[in-house]
């Protein structure tokens, strides 16, 4: 008997120095740098150890932990929910989707097997926020892999249960719950720009992550400037919404979600081993599962100048040779100083936090500027800029001869797709350029079979592109950076843009069409009638044809 009552003790003392220990390191996450590869890696090896060692003790002596400890079934949701932050914020880091796939396994397996069920029983309204967090964070991960039916019980589920929450404790923070609620459903709203109809008139999901392959090798080979060297590759990206106008959930701006997604690849069939949520806890040094060759993202919102400065800092100095870095900022501008002799800082730029997104402050800029960029054209570089005052970046180019290439959204938008809560119109094109087409020509709905034909099309002009640019005199900033996928599509996507957008009736004013850096060559690649004619093909599938000019195409 003694023996026995010796092992049940041993085991609650280790589940209990286990348990204090994945406490100590999960928080400890919090303090980790968020850029750079010193630190983190190791420390999320440990803390992956700990929670695997952790979660296989509680199944193997469960009923030891049941009688002896006291075990309460909201306890191992919170370790199951915690198993799946842990995997989401490694998602984060390291911007590969098998993390998020494990993510969901433990977020569902806390729902399915009921976890929280007996919190109300406790009479605790710290237990009523943890679920109602883990509600939260279930919701992002079910939106960014576009789960949308189960998304939209959640959302219901939420919602009933930020009620009983309130009607039960009468909490202080009442109102950041509503104010959740009424944040995921603006952001889902807003994120419905075009349905694409299934068998029985059912919306089908759409995929806007990066196919496998979507062009030839071939082509992408022609585009080389020199043999002796690797192919560029994008390695970092650098994500920025400082707009304080656009529906956000979760820290995440319509626009930054939407450059999340393209620059992540879709995982090849069977990369992702989905096991039982129980057994799922991954390799214990935190090593990659799928291997997907995606970019390496830093999401900021809302970030002071300084901060950027420290990112754009460290991306740089992390960028092996033949890599390039994406910048990408959306937000409000300030606007130019109206003196003709202004100097550099005072041509306008992006606001920032704490900055004036109507002037330009003499005294202090606290706003991104295209002076602040220039230290890091030391290498290969792209930046995307989608504000009212992206022309301010028109003056940007590398005085070090590396390949740099900006791409800039319109001055000028009709009245009737500025508003700003659905995001912006450059960042929606670079996310998808069907679904920009749809929303730009009033199409609210296509049948599927329709839909994948102008798919094609859209692959088709992307494609056209690519040889054209190959073919005519273009600055060999956009052949180097055109050797990476995600870039190449950006700019495909860029100039599918121009040519909607220049032979659209309603952006014939000046300012409609979006500019870039360096100019691309008018004639030969924005003015080709090739590729028009594919526009309007497509501008015809969806019956929207008589939205465009064709007198002088």
């Amino acid at each position: 008997m003694e023996s026995s009552e010796e092992a049940d003790k041993t085991v609650v003392q280790e589940f209990t120095y286990l348990l204090e220990k994945s406490k100590q390191l999960f928080s400890g996450i919090r303090d980790l740098p968020q850029f750079g590869r010193k630190h983190w890696p190791g420390y999320f090896a440990r803390t992956f150890d700990v929670y695997t060692r952790l979660w296989k003790f509680q199944q193997k002596h469960r009923k030891v932990l049941d009688e002896k400890f006291g075990l309460k079934r909201w306890q191992i949701g919170e370790l199951a929910s915690k198993i799946g932050q842990l995997y989401y914020q490694y998602y984060m880091r390291t911007c590969e989707s098998g993390y998020l796939h494990e993510s969901f396994s433990f977020y569902e397996a806390v729902r399915t097997r009921a976890y929280y069920s007996d919190v109300m029983r406790e009479e605790r309204d710290d237990l009523a926020v943890k679920r109602l967090r883990y509600y939260a964070r279930f919701i992002v991960v079910c939106l960014l892999l576009h789960k949308d039916n189960l998304m939209a019980e959640l959302i219901k589920e939420l919602r009933e249960l930020v009620e009983v929450y309130v009607t039960k404790f009468g909490p202080s923070d009442a109102e950041e719950w509503y104010l959740v609620l009424k944040e995921v459903a603006a952001f889902v709203e807003a994120n419905k720009i075009v349905s694409v109809m299934g068998e029985r008139s059912r919306p089908i999901c759409l995929s806007h992550r990066l196919a496998s392959r979507y062009e030839t090798l071939e082509a992408v080979r022609s585009l080389r400037v020199s043999s002796e060297r690797d192919m560029v590759k994008l390695q970092q990206a650098l994500v920025i919404g400082l707009t304080t106008k656009q529906v956000k959930f979760s820290e995440l701006t319509l626009d930054m979600f939407r450059m999340l997604e393209c620059l992540e690849r879709e995982p090849e069939p069977g990369a992702i081993d989905q096991d039982d949520a129980d057994e799922s806890m991954g390799s214990d040094d935190g090593s990659s599962k799928d291997r997907s060759g995606n970019p390496n993202k830093y999401l900021l919102y809302r970030p002071s100048v300084y901060q950027i400065m420290t990112y754009l800092s460290s991306g740089i100095k992390d960028l092996p040779n033949n890599s390039a870095m994406l910048l990408y900022l959306s937000g409000e501008g300030i606007t130019a100083s109206m003196d003709k002799k202004a100097g550099p800082y005072q041509r306008g730029g992006i606001a920032t936090k704490g900055g004036n997104a109507m002037k330009s402050n003499q005294t202090e800029h606290q706003g991104v500027y295209p002076e602040d960029v220039l230290p890091f054209t030391r290498k290969p570089l792209m930046v995307v800029v989608d504000s009212s005052n992206s022309e301010a970046f028109m003056s940007l180019r590398s005085p070090f001869g590396q390949p740099l290439v900006c791409l800039l959204s319109p001055q000028n938008i009709p009245p009737t797709f500025t508003d700003p809560s659905v995001g912006g119109l450059l960042t929606l094109f670079l996310h998808n350029p069907l679904v920009a087409f749809c929303c730009v020509c009033g199409v609210s709905e296509v049948e599927k079979s329709v839909w994948t034909q102008c798919r094609s099309h859209v692959e088709k002009f992307c494609i056209e592109v690519t040889e054209l640019m190959q073919a005519v005199a273009t600055d060999t900033s956009y052949l180097v950076l055109m050797e990476d996928d995600f870039l190449r599509l950006f700019i495909q996507r860029y100039i599918f843009m121009c040519y909607v957008l220049s032979g659209h009736k309603d952006f014939q004013e000046d300012g409609c069409i979006p500019q870039c850096v360096p100019p691309l060559p008018q004639e030969d690649v924005l003015q080709s009638h090739a590729l028009f004619g594919l526009i309007l093909d497509l501008a015809g599938m969806l019956n929207a044809t008589s939205l465009f000019n064709t007198s002088d195409k």
